[in-house]
């Protein structure tokens, strides 16, 4: 006999995240955004996470960011002095070459100033709409639904949405998401993902919302 669930409810469901969540370790913007990170910090740690670890990425930001934390100082490295920095993070040549050509960038039409927009920010070199609704809420604290594999996984598994691509998620969130939430969303799931809901055989035994939860395409779970 299947077990019957309990109506899902997006406010309970964040709020037994958010309860947990100081049990697990905050996604790798999340910690350098709160430890005081610029916009333009951020912007650039995110540049650097995509396809890299977490603590790869930590890593990389911390070296770079000893020796350029603004786009001025950046420009003036040589990409084979940022490769060094950054390396071992995935894709580190072109990225090098990025940081460069964005922070020319900021500086020539932004005032050196990281502008604070999903338009302007995703016409930059590089930057897509999950980078840079990302930025917009670790650096700006601006509301923006930043969707990236655990938030498209997660919200279709709940049930919340029904949708085959991160991006068709993130357009139904914005359509059905609280603005409340906003903010925290991608940051709670994220945590939630690493540890608990994970891609393949989810930890279900000791899901805090489990019993909300239909499981929707999952096949085994511990």
């Amino acid at each position: 006999m299947t077990e019957k669930k309990c109506p899902f409810d997006i406010d309970r469901f964040v709020a037994v995240i958010e309860s947990n969540y100081r049990a697990w370790n905050p996604p790798i913007i999340t910690f350098i955004a709160n430890r005081g990170a610029t916009p333009f910090e951020v912007l650039v740690s995110t540049l650097l996470s995509l396809r890299t670890k977490d603590e790869v990425t930590g890593q990389a930001a911390q070296r770079l960011s000893a020796v350029a934390r603004t786009p001025e100082v950046m420009v003036k490295l040589a990409p084979g002095e940022i490769e060094k920095l950054i390396y071992p993070v995935g894709f580190y040549p072109t990225k090098a070459k990025r940081l460069i050509s964005i922070s020319r960038i900021l500086i020539e039409q932004h005032g050196g100033e990281v502008p604070n927009t999903l338009e302007e920010l995703t016409a930059l070199p590089g930057v897509g709409r999950k980078t840079a609704n990302l930025v917009l809420v670790e650096g700006f604290k601006i509301p923006a639904i930043c969707v990236d594999t655990h938030v498209h996984r997660i919200s279709n598994r709940i049930g919340y949405v029904k949708t085959k691509t991160p991006d068709k998620t993130e357009q139904a969130l914005r359509k059905k998401l609280p603005k409340r939430h906003w903010v925290r969303y991608n940051e709670l799931l994220v945590a939630f993902g690493q540890v608990l809901c994970r891609p393949v055989s989810p930890f279900c035994s000791r899901c805090p919302v489990a019993e909300m939860c239909p499981q929707t395409g999952v096949e085994r779970h511990r």
